[in-house]
């Protein structure tokens, strides 16, 4: 288990204050690695290093991308923070279920702006979700405290030396860019055949879609061999 194997997404961050108090709070517990994607403040800026107290050097570290999708392409498996249960066919977890991730891959912590969280279609990127067990009747956290609670978790798992499951050396995961790869040639097959004839249900076909291809924790293999299978059958037309 490494620490460089972990990250922690900030999807589309609203304020400065909040992004700098992450980069605090990951330097508090060993982590050095964070991802902003679409920040509504300039990144980065004055105010962002001031309040990351000392973690400018995570700062200055830290990758930007312009989408969701870019950030995860080196990411094997994604967990997403919520405050609220989503019915979607996607795992949930909890704080302690932490301890049966295999942190030999790398993992990613995603977190929502701080207005409106995460949206169901961010959500269909994950391979799990993780609620934070809080008062039934206050569940909103502030991001930065989000971010804390989970970063103190995995540093006591990593300073526990809890070991993870084992899978043989022979199989290797697929990586979630091999998996954005399979999925988007699945989907352009689909969109060249007319698959997505109601505007108003593709969204929801869409996000159905990757649950079904993220959860399933494909190989590297599997995942070649469905790519090749999508392939063929777009050749076929």
């Amino acid at each position: 288990m490494s620490v460089n194997n972990i990250s922690f997404i900030l999807h589309k961050p609203q304020l400065s204050e909040n992004i700098g108090a992450c980069a605090r709070g990951m330097k508090n517990f060993n982590f050095h690695k964070l991802v902003v994607v679409d920040p509504k403040p300039i990144f980065p800026n004055d105010k962002i290093i001031a309040t990351s107290v000392g973690a400018k050097n995570i700062i200055n570290k830290t990758k930007s991308y312009e989408n969701l999708e870019k950030s995860l392409k080196n990411i094997d498996i994604v967990i997403a923070t919520s405050a609220r249960f989503r019915n979607k066919n996607v795992k949930h977890i909890q704080l302690e279920d932490l301890k049966k991730i295999n942190y030999k891959k790398k993992v990613a912590f995603l977190f929502g702006s701080e207005a409106s969280g995460l949206s169901n279609n961010e959500i269909s990127y994950a391979n799990y979700t993780l609620q934070i067990p809080t008062n039934p009747d206050f569940k909103s956290l502030n991001l930065s405290h989000s971010l804390i609670i989970i970063a103190h978790y995995v540093s006591s798992i990593f300073n526990s030396k809890v070991s993870s499951f084992n899978k043989s050396n022979k199989v290797k995961s697929a990586s979630k860019k091999e998996i954005v790869a399979m999925a988007n040639l699945c989907i352009q097959n689909l969109e060249e055949i007319n698959f997505f004839k109601s505007k108003e249900k593709k969204p929801i076909m869409l996000e159905n879609l990757r649950n079904i291809f993220y959860r399933m924790e494909l190989s590297s293999k599997d995942s070649r061999i469905l790519s090749g299978v999508f392939a063929s059958l777009g050749k076929k037309r």
